[in-house]
């Protein structure tokens, strides 16, 4: 036996990969919420296959989960991974391109027999040699056999197969020096219901363990040392859970009942479920029978006192249109959560974009003007979520916020918030002194927001809906001059917010030439990109959007203060395009990739740079 390589890293990217069928997924959420509780900082990106149960063994079945883990602060899961755990030869091949020229590779060699790497396209019996990986150090473990052997006294075959990712997650936990408690615990919590299948799964994870021990290779272990973090609770979450948190904390700080309309759809039916199960909190959620019954139930909430809310992807948000339509004109506080998946049409459901900010901004009929913000990480989803609640309350509007799928199904760690730091939510309620001539569209002349009458409370019985309304008597009117200032009054009331929104922030070089511009969910990554193009020694200053519409009031002036402006966004140019229409005159330079996956950082390092140089 040969000693270990121990390399300590400040950060190192772990992939673990196999059929959609493998627990990829589990496995990597259980190593997750291991190194968050271990104090280490975290970013994950969860890759599922568009498929729902592809062929066994093809490359098309192939589903990831990936973690970036680091001592310091981490923006991305990474671009080229350090261990990969491939559970059939497919996952080796689709993951080949991402893998360090050192990179450790543990396979199951019981699935890479000749029939395997046939399925898998591979040509000879030799896969590494194939794909030209030389220099990688290969873990060849027989993980099934000694899953079978580990449980034959106790299970049958069929429970050994389902436990093989348990042992790699054993033999991962050994490569990077991680205690088994934390992650016994964590398995209890979720097969507590199940004893038979916790004692296996608890035997399977010391096997794996104890076979990195007695490994008989010269093979890499890491350690990443914890990072002191800011007292409080820490917990491992996704973007999805952490929007339906920021609604939960929204209603409990206007004081008012939550609500939300919902019809499933893929990456945003989490956020349903996760209200689903919060009861005990007053939640109150309706599965309807399409996305058109969501939203409209949703409104029906609103129009009676409810924190409303509908959660959909771009599919949904088309057929949501007419409805938020209807929210505008009748000028009712609304949420409508976004999680932005590929397009057009049902496109590519598992994978991310941000190909919906046109159809957020202007996909309405006529002049409907509604607020749109973007959450720009996993947690900060839930500061976007009590954000978008708080101004659809207290400005009586519709707010669509865009999340997408990779900062929706991706997670991190976040520390519990103090509700007492975050502000109050204050509706504008009528009052007792307003009953002498109040009309459903009566005004705070300051902001043009009108005043929110519950249905029940005595003397403000009102009705409201769809066709305009006399600006002074609230009754239906069809005429010319009317409309025209009801139409300016929608749109002054949304320009009017922007004095309420905190001003837009630059970071990086005051004096750069050079401003990079991003929005939502690729804060991350542009984030890493221009602290590498830094340390290189070129000075570049960042900007990164979460108010779209109305854009921060300093908006025009950063984007004037650079000889040299590029918008980089996961589509071709839509907030390039809506900068271009705000501010007179200004034409930057563009970055756009429309792949599905979240960008390279490399590559975004490369063009800036590019740019940079002139």
């Amino acid at each position: 036996m040969q000693d270990t390589k121990v390399k300590e890293l400040d950060k190192v990217v772990i992939r673990f990969s196999g059929d959609s069928g493998d627990g990829m997924q589990l496995v990597g959420t259980l190593f997750s919420n291991l190194s968050a509780e271990l104090g280490n900082e975290i970013i994950t990106f969860p890759d599922y296959p568009a498929e729902i149960r592809a062929p066994h063994g093809t490359l098309s079945g192939v589903s990831g989960f990936q973690v970036q883990l680091g001592a310091k602060k981490v923006y991305t899961p990474g671009d080229k991974t350090d261990v990969l755990i491939a559970m059939n030869p497919a996952a080796l091949s689709v993951n080949a391109q991402f893998l360090k020229p050192d990179s450790v590779v543990i396979i199951d060699t019981d699935s890479f027999l000749k029939s395997d790497l046939e399925r898998a396209l591979f040509k000879t019996e030799d896969p590494f040699e194939e794909l030209g990986l030389t220099s990688v150090q290969v873990v060849a473990a027989p993980i099934t056999q000694m899953c079978k052997d580990c449980l034959k006294d106790i299970s049958d075959n069929k429970q050994a197969l389902r436990s093989r990712n348990i042992f790699a997650l054993g033999l991962v936990c050994w490569l990077f020096n991680r205690p088994l408690s934390i992650v016994e615990k964590l398995l209890t919590e979720k097969f507590k219901k199940k004893p038979a299948v916790l004692s296996a799964n608890i035997l399977v994870l010391q096997a794996g363990f104890n076979y990195g021990h007695n490994i008989h290779a010269a093979v890499s272990t890491y350690r990443i040392e914890s990072t002191p973090h800011k007292k409080g609770f820490y917990t491992d979450v996704n973007g999805n859970k952490a929007t339906a948190y920021g609604l939960i904390a929204a209603a409990e700080k206007a004081g008012l009942p939550l609500f939300l309309g919902s019809y499933p759809i893929t990456p945003a039916t989490d956020i349903m479920q996760e209200l689903t199960a919060r009861k005990e909190l007053g939640v109150k959620v309706m599965q309807t029978e399409d996305e058109i019954a969501g939203i409209c139930t949703a409104i029906g909430a609103s129009f009676a006192g409810h924190l409303a809310a509908t959660n959909t992807s771009g599919p949904g948000l088309a057929l949501k249109s007419e409805a938020i339509g209807l929210a505008v004109i009748a000028e009712i506080p609304l949420v409508i959560v976004d999680v932005q998946r590929s397009g057009p049409s049902t496109g590519m459901p598992t994978k991310s974009e941000q190909t919906d900010l046109m159809q957020a901004l202007y996909g309405r009929n006529g002049e409907s003007p509604a607020v749109v913000m973007a959450a720009t990480s996993p947690t900060d989803c839930f500061d976007a979520a009590f954000w978008a609640s708080k101004i659809a309350l207290e400005h009586m509007t519709p707010v669509i916020l865009l999340t997408d799928g990779y900062i929706a199904n991706g997670s991190s760690a976040w520390r519990i918030p103090d509700m007492e730091e975050y502000p109050e939510i204050n509706p504008p309620y009528v009052t007792e002194e307003m009953q002498k001539g109040w009309t459903p569209y009566k005004r705070n002349l300051e902001n043009d927001v009108r005043y929110w009458a519950k249905p029940g409370t005595e003397g403000f019985q009102h009705r409201i809906g769809g066709l305009e309304k006399e600006y002074t008597t609230s009754v239906i009117c069809t005429d010319p001059d009317n409309h025209q200032k009801m139409v300016n009054t929608r749109q002054d009331k949304i320009d009017k917010i922007a004095d309420k929104l905190p001003l837009q922030e630059v970071f990086g070089d005051q004096d750069a030439d050079m401003l990079v511009v991003g929005w939502g969910g690729t804060y991350g990554h542009l984030s890493e990109a221009v602290d590498d193009i830094r340390k290189a020694g070129k000075k570049v200053a960042f900007t990164h959007f979460r108010f779209i519409n109305p854009l921060p009031k300093n908006t025009e002036e950063i984007m004037r203060q650079y000889k040299k402006v590029i918008v980089v966004e996961q589509n071709l140019g839509q907030f390039a395009n809506f900068l271009r229409s705000k501010i007179g005159g200004f034409n930057p330079y563009q970055f756009n990739r429309v792949k599905g996956q979240p960008f390279i950082v490399v590559r975004l390092v490369e063009e800036i740079t590019k740019l940079i140089e002139g």
